[in-house]
C-alpha cells in the first residue's frame, strides 16, 4: 500500500490543502549556512501550483527548482496564516507538515506583534540527489537499510516484555542530580555493547561493553514519543512535526548537525539484530506549534469555545465530556471534505486529519521499519472509527512488508492507552490491545496486603491481576500489563520505590521483588517502565514536572539496586521462554487465610504439557517459623505431580529443587517462589 503523497513527495514539493490559496502558496529554499545566527543562502522564492492528482494539492516540481545535484536544502512553505487565536492572517513562513527532517538551528523570520517567537517554525530538510528529494539529515547523511531481520528472530507478540523509555534522564553529579537528554545514541548504548554512549558516557550501565537491556533480557524497547517535539526535551507528548524523527534526540551534545534519522535507524536496526521489537509512541489526540495550526487550522484542529462539536467526546450512556489537548490543538477527526486523498490518490470524501495520520504511520513502518505502534491518550482522540481504520491499515502495511509470511500477524500489535481500560475496542477489534491500567492498581493494593478498590476481596484482586481474562479481556497478547506507567502524576500513579515509600513500607526490596513476580508471571503482555528494574526514584515534584522527571542510570550501582535488577533479569528470562508464560492457561492451586497469612499459589501453563510454572506468593507479615531451619517447611496441597526425567527450578535464587522438597519449601514474609518444570540446563 504505497502512500500517493509519499510517493509525490520523491519528484515534487507538497503541500497539501492550504486554506488561503490567493495568494498562491509560496515555496522559500536555499542552502543552510552556519553563523550567530545560521541564515538561509542562495534564497529562492517559487509559487506552487495545484496538482492534476486531486483538489487542495498544491505542488512544484523538484526538478523546476534549479537546484543542484547532490546538495542538501533548507525550505519553508509561506502561507496566509489562519490560527485563529491570532486572527492577524499574515503571510507566514511554516514547516512542511509531511517534512521528513527539520532542523531547528534554522528558525523562520519572526513577524510584528501580535506574533512572537512561538510562532516561528523550523526549516524542513531535503537532499537534492540524482532528480529525486531524498529524505536525509541536514550534513546529507541518508538511511540504508541492510538486509531485514528474518521475521522469526523477531519474539511474537506472547513472548514480549516491553521496556518503556522515557528520555529524560539524569546521573549523579557532585553535588547533585543533573539532568540531560537520552539520545538516539545513549538509548544505542543500552542494547549494544560495542557502541559508546554520547550524553552519558560517565554512566556505568552505558559503558562500552556493558548492554543494560541485554543483560535484562527485554525484547521489545518502547520509546516515548520520537516525532519531533517543540519542546526541549521533555518526555515527547508534544508532537509538532509528525513524519520527522526528534532534533533534540538526533543531537548529542557537542554536535552541531544533528543526525536523527540516522540514528534512529541505526537504534531500530540493532533492536532487530538482537531479536528485539520496536514500538513506537504516537500522540494523535493533538498537536502543539504544529504547521497546520497556520497552515489550515479549521480543517483540522478544534478553535476551543467556538461551539465545534469536535471538542467534546461523546461516552457510553450518552454523555459527553470535554477532550483535553493539555496546551496544544486538538485534532479533528469527523470533519468530512471533498479533497486530494493522500492515502490512495484522486479526490474523495475524508477527514483531513485521519488521512494525515494514516500517511505519518507509513513513513514510520516504512522508513524506520517499527514493528508495534503504542496510540497515546485514544479517549482524547476520541473516534473509534478512525482506530479501525488506523489500525486495519497498519496491519496490512505490515503484511505487505512480509509478503503475507505465515507468523507475521502476530509479530505487530496496536495497542492504545485509555486508563478507563474500554474494551470493546478490542472486543470489536479496533486496537489489538489496551494498556491494562486495573493491573497496576491491583498489583500495588496488593504489595500493600490491601483488596483494590472495587474488588470483592484479596483474593479477587490477586486472581484477576495474574489472570486478565477475569477483567473481560479474551487473550493475553490484549493487554499490556505495568507496575508504573510514564504518567506517574497524580495519588497512586508514582514510581513503585516512591509509592512504597509514602506508604511507610521499610521492606521495599522485598514488595518491588514481589511485584515483578506477579507482572513476569501474570496473562498479559509485560511492560517494564525504564529504572523500575532497579527501583529507581523521583528527583523531580512530579505534581509539577511528570513529564520531565528523568530515569537515573547511576542507581544501578547501589548494591540493593543491582541486587534487585539481578533478580528481575532472571523472570525476564524466565517469561521470554518458558512457554508456560506464553499461553493463557492459569489456575489457582491453593490459597491460604488462615492466621494472618495471604498466601496464594497460581500455576501457569496446561497440565501435561511438560512447561508448568508455578508460583508461591506470600503477600502478608507471616513466614514460615524457623524458615532457616532444615526441617521448615510450608506445604502447598496439590502440587503437580512430574514424570520421571523432569524436575523443579527455583527462578529467583536460579537452584534445583529437590523433587522431595517440591510444593514444601518454608517462605518468608512478602516473598514470591518461582517454580520452573525443568528437564533441560537451569536458568
Amino acid at each position: 500500500m504505497l502512500m500517493s503523497l509519499l510517493v509525490r513527495k520523491e519528484t515534487h514539493f507538497v503541500l497539501w490543502r492550504p486554506q488561503v490559496t490567493t495568494p498562491e502558496p509560496q515555496l522559500i529554499i536555499g542552502i543552510f549556512t552556519p553563523g550567530q545566527p545560521p541564515t538561509l543562502a542562495h534564497q529562492q522564492r517559487l509559487a506552487l501550483h495545484p496538482s492534476p492528482l486531486g483538489a487542495d494539492l498544491w505542488e512544484l516540481p523538484a526538478d523546476a527548482c534549479q537546484l543542484t545535484a547532490g546538495t542538501v536544502y533548507h525550505y519553508w512553505f509561506e502561507v496566509g496564516d489562519t490560527n485563529p487565536y491570532i486572527g492577524a492572517g499574515s503571510r507566514i513562513w511554516c514547516t512542511d507538515p509531511t517534512a521528513y527532517t527539520v532542523d531547528w538551528r534554522l528558525m523562520a523570520p519572526l513577524l510584528a506583534p501580535p506574533y512572537g517567537a512561538d510562532d516561528q517554525d523550523p526549516a524542513a530538510v531535503v537532499l537534492y540527489r540524482d532528480g529525486r528529494l531524498v529524505p536525509c539529515d541536514p550534513g546529507g547523511e541518508t538511511v540504508a537499510w541492510d538486509a531485514d531481520t528474518p521475521l522469526a528472530r523477531l519474539p511474537p507478540n506472547n513472548r514480549l516484555v516491553i521496556y518503556e523509555l522515557p528520555t529524560s534522564w539524569a546521573r549523579n553529579g557532585a553535588e547533585s542530580v543533573e539532568r540531560g537528554v537520552g539520545s538516539f545514541r545513549d538509548v544505542l548504548a543500552l542494547l549494544d555493547p560495542t557502541a559508546g554512549a554520547a550524553n552519558f558516557a560517565s554512566t556505568a550501565a552505558l559503558a562500552q561493553g556493558r548492554a543494560h537491556l541485554v543483560e535484562l533480557g527485554v525484547n521489545a524497547l518502547e520509546l516515548l514519543p520520537p516525532a519531533d517535539s517543540w519542546v526541549n526535551r521533555e518526555w515527547g507528548y508534544a508532537t509538532s512535526n509528525y513524519f520527522a524523527p526528534d532534533f533534540d534526540l538526533g543531537r548529542p551534545a557537542g554536535h552541531d548537525a544533528p543526525t536523527a534519522a540516522t540514528d534512529l535507524a541505526a537504534l531500530v536496526g540493532a533492536c532487530h539484530a538482537g531479536g528485539m521489537r520496536f514500538f513506537v509512541d504516537m500522540v494523535m489526540a493533538f498537536s502543539t506549534r504544529g504547521p497546520y495550526q497556520n497552515i489550515n487550522f479549521l480543517d483540522f484542529h478544534v478553535q476551543f469555545g467556538s461551539g465545534d462539536p469536535e471538542q467534546f467526546a461523546s461516552r457510553p450512556g450518552g454523555w459527553t465530556e470535554p477532550r483535553d489537548g493539555f496546551g496544544g490543538d486538538l485534532w479533528k477527526y469527523n470533519y468530512w471534505v471533498s479533497s486530494y486523498d493522500p492515502v490512495a490518490g484522486g479526490t474523495a470524501q475524508l477527514v483531513p486529519a485521519r488521512q494525515l495520520m494514516l500517511a505519518h504511520m507509513a513513513r514510520w513502518m516504512h522508513d524506520f521499519r517499527v514493528d508495534g505502534l503504542r496510540l497515546d491518550s485514544v479517549n482524547n482522540v476520541a473516534n473509534w472509527d478512525f482506530l479501525s481504520s488506523f489500525t486495519a491499515t497498519a496491519r496490512t502495511l505490515w503484511r505487505e512488508r512480509w509478503h503475507n509470511a505465515a507468523g507475521a500477524d502476530e509479530r505487530f500489535l496496536v495497542v492504545g492507552e485509555e486508563l478507563s481500560v474500554p474494551l470493546d475496542l478490542v472486543h470489536q477489534r479496533r486496537l489489538d490491545g489496551l494498556w491494562n491500567e486495573r493491573f497496576k492498581r491491583n498489583v500495588r493494593a496488593a504489595i500493600l496486603g490491601h483488596a483494590a478498590d472495587g474488588a470483592f476481596s484479596f483474593e479477587w484482586t490477586v486472581r484477576s491481576l495474574i489472570d486478565c481474562r477475569l477483567f473481560g479481556f479474551a487473550d493475553g497478547a490484549q493487554a499490556v500489563n505495568y507496575l508504573t506507567s510514564h504518567d506517574v502524576g497524580g495519588y497512586g500513579n508514582e514510581r513503585l520505590y516512591n509509592f512504597l515509600q509514602h506508604h511507610g513500607v521499610a521492606e521495599a526490596e522485598q514488595r518491588i521483588k514481589l511485584a515483578f513476580v506477579c507482572l513476569l508471571t501474570a496473562v498479559g503482555i509485560p511492560m517494564i517502565l525504564a529504572g523500575d528494574e532497579f527501583a529507581d526514584q523521583h528527583d523531580l515534584n512530579v505534581e509539577d514536572s511528570k513529564q520531565q522527571d528523568p530515569v537515573n542510570y547511576d542507581r544501578l550501582e547501589d548494591p540493593w539496586r543491582r541486587r534487585l535488577c539481578d533478580y528481575v533479569a532472571r523472570l525476564v528470562q524466565l517469561r521470554t521462554s518458558a512457554p508456560a508464560l506464553a499461553v493463557n492457561d492459569t489456575s489457582f492451586l491453593h490459597t491460604d487465610f488462615s492466621d494472618g497469612k495471604r498466601v496464594l499459589v497460581w500455576q501457569r501453563g496446561a497440565d501435561h504439557t511438560g512447561a508448568l510454572v508455578v508460583v508461591v506468593a506470600n503477600f502478608s507479615d507471616w513466614g514460615t517459623t524457623n524458615a532457616g531451619d532444615a526441617g521448615a517447611e510450608y506445604v502447598v496441597p496439590g502440587w503437580p505431580k512430574l514424570p520421571p526425567g523432569s524436575g523443579w527450578r527455583e527462578v529467583t535464587q536460579a537452584r534445583d529443587v529437590p523433587a522431595e522438597w517440591a510444593g514444601r519449601e518454608p517462605i518468608y514474609p512478602w516473598e514470591a517462589k518461582v517454580y520452573l518444570q525443568a528437564t533441560s540446563a537451569p536458568l
